[in-house]
């Protein structure tokens, strides 16, 4: 157990993670040059189209020192604030951690956000300075900021380069010098966290775990604390490149057990396995539930596939355990799920991997944050999606969530973020140098107002150099409404949104506009509203198709014409009396694209 490393890699998105994960891996060649690509550890078509992280990926490495067999067991993790909680999920596995700092791009958000969490687990810091072989690096002034960010000494910084190799020997030597081996005893009663896990429709759900106490065979009878199930360990085994099957198990190990379970509920992550015989005092601690911070409804265009969508997303959380989902129904697109995600990012990756890995052709509602009501009898209600609004004369207050944003970006761009955060109604906390030509904003501000499009607005007006995190700080007072969206004088809850008054009004033009170019023209005219309670604050117009039934009259009286055109004004109005409104499924998709 004392040559045992278990450690994970850490930094902001598009720092060079997975780069230096390949040089790590193709130095102890744990993968035959056949195998070996770019990014070799990012499997999913999805995470190599975009070039980013979306799932922890581990494998374990043998790393021979002066005749002396190590082992090491890495964990890739993901950049983007979205898939934080895969990363505070890998922490948990670990004693160590790689902090990697872009030479040109310097210390950002997400890695000041990826280093607290890994000093609130405990864990050894190794800073490294990757990509020194850029045009634009400037290692030197990189090392003054994490210096002064970690409080160490400039020799314990290692320059290295993921692209090139640079470096990789030194951080090998650093990992075996500087990370504790993993303490626990290896006698004692089976105590393993479950990290990961994801489903292969031939042998189940295979479960990644970290070995804290004792050890498990092939054959022995396993429990599960938190959900209370009994299974055999059909099979044991380490992570490498693919799946390698190990009679034993031992204290210290990262590995994988596959029980021939097929039902999702009955394998958490964050739980704790012991065995049936011989179990442990009490389950492993500290392993928090997701929060969802966004929530949108997930419908199947065809009502008769309610059950795949249901599967599919069972078997999505196994793999994704930050996605949460519940079933709801609407009036206009029938049964379906209330999803809460943990950003908009991470609405987008799942709503594609259910069309691409499940085959599933789906609908999503507009994007909401969860709403706190509070009604004149004194009770509490939580509101998830606008159509559970109660009415508004029975609510006292509404309360929406807030969140501490942090932006690190150039001096000369502090203007224009201060500008979108004041537009956002965001509040400015403080501002601080890090560096010279580095600031710091704190805001904080609604999480609702970040939902839609604050990220990319903050690229752009930044050109890039901006970066940002958010955490979530509580709930408090607003003025929020509730904005409905009429379609012929039928109201679609799909499309009804929680929004603050002073931006009501904005919103609801833009959606009726948005509404009118995609809603396909009938046999009669359809009004499009945007209202608030009683009162319509925004209204566009879909013309009807007309056809020309004076066609026929050449010459004549006028009365005969006249006689003709009233016939149809009547059969107008009875069929938009009776006619429906059918809306495509790219008006959906416009409405979560509607400041492009």
């Amino acid at each position: 157990m004392k040559n045992i490393r278990n450690f994970c890699i850490i930094a902001h998105i598009d720092h060079g993670k997975s780069t230096l994960a390949d040089r790590l891996i193709e130095t102890t060649k744990a993968i035959s040059e056949r195998n070996m690509m770019d990014t070799v550890l990012d499997n999913m078509d999805l995470e190599r189209e975009r070039g980013i992280t979306i799932k922890s990926h581990a494998i374990q490495l043998d790393f021979i020192r002066n005749g002396e067999k190590f082992v090491f067991n890495l964990i890739d993790t993901p950049g983007h604030v979205d898939f934080s909680y895969e990363v505070s999920r890998s922490l948990a596995a670990c004693e160590g951690a790689l902090l990697l700092v872009d030479a040109s791009q310097g210390i950002q958000a997400q890695t000041i956000s990826n280093l607290y969490l890994a000093m609130e687990q405990g864990l050894t810091i190794i800073p490294i300075i990757n990509k020194i072989d850029m045009d634009g690096a400037n290692p030197e002034l990189v090392e003054d900021q994490m210096v002064n960010l970690l409080d160490c000494k400039r020799e314990d910084i290692i320059h290295a380069s993921g692209r090139t190799g640079l470096g990789v020997g030194k951080i090998f030597d650093a990992i075996i010098d500087r990370i504790p081996s993993p303490k626990g005893v290896e006698d004692a009663p089976l105590r393993a966290l479950i990290f990961d896990s994801m489903f292969n429709s031939f042998r189940g759900i295979i479960a990644y775990f970290r070995i804290l106490d004792g050890s498990v065979k092939k054959g022995d009878q396993v429990h599960f604390v938190n959900t209370g199930g009994n299974y055999i360990a059909d099979e044991v085994g380490i992570l490498r490149f693919d799946l390698e099957p190990r009679a034993e198990v031992k204290t210290g190990d990262v590995g994988y057990i596959v029980t021939g379970v097929k039902v999702a509920k009955e394998i958490k992550v964050g739980d704790t396995i012991t065995l049936k015989n011989n179990p442990c005092a009490e389950g492993i601690h500290g392993f928090e539930d997701v929060k969802p911070m966004v929530f949108a409804g997930i419908y199947p265009m065809d009502n008769d596939d309610y059950t795949d969508l249901r599967d599919s997303l069972e078997k999505l959380q196994l793999n994704d355990a930050s996605l949460v989902f519940e079933p709801e129904t609407s009036i206009a697109l029938g049964f379906g799920f209330r999803c809460g995600f943990l950003g908009l990012l991470h609405l987008e990756i799942v709503q594609e991997r259910l069309e691409r890995e499940y085959d599933m052709t789906i609908i999503t509602t507009v994007p909401q944050v969860s709403y706190d009501a509070y009604l004149n009898n004194g009770e509490k209600l939580t509101i998830h999606n606008p159509a559970d609004m109660p009415d508004v004369t029975r609510i006292d207050r509404l309360e929406e969530p807030y969140i501490k944003a942090q932006v690190i970006t150039k001096p000369e761009y502090i203007g224009s973020i201060m500008t979108l955060c004041m537009d956002k109604r965001g509040i400015l906390i403080n501002q601080s140098y890090l560096t010279e030509d580095r600031v710091e904003l704190h805001f904080e501000m609604p999480l609702a107002e970040i939902v839609f499009d604050f990220y990319d607005r903050l690229k752009s007006i930044s050109r890039g150099y901006a970066s940002f995190d958010y955490s979530p700080i509580g709930y408090r007072p607003g003025d929020l409404v509730k904005l409905d969206i009429l379609l012929n004088s039928e109201q679609v809850d799909a499309f009804s949104a929680m929004i603050h008054r002073s931006k009501a009004a904005d919103f609801g033009r833009r959606m009726c506009e948005k509404l009118k170019e995609i809603i396909p023209r009938q046999m009669f005219v359809i009004p499009i509203q945007a209202a608030i309670g009683a009162k319509f604050i925004a209204r566009e117009t879909i013309s009807a198709i007309r056809k020309d039934v004076t066609a026929k009259c050449y010459g004549g009286d006028i009365s005969r014409k006249r006689k003709l055109l009233e016939k149809q004004k009547k059969g107008k109005k009875k069929m938009r009396q009776f006619g429906k409104v059918e809306v495509p499924q790219q008006a959906f998709i416009a409405v979560l694209k509607l400041n492009d």
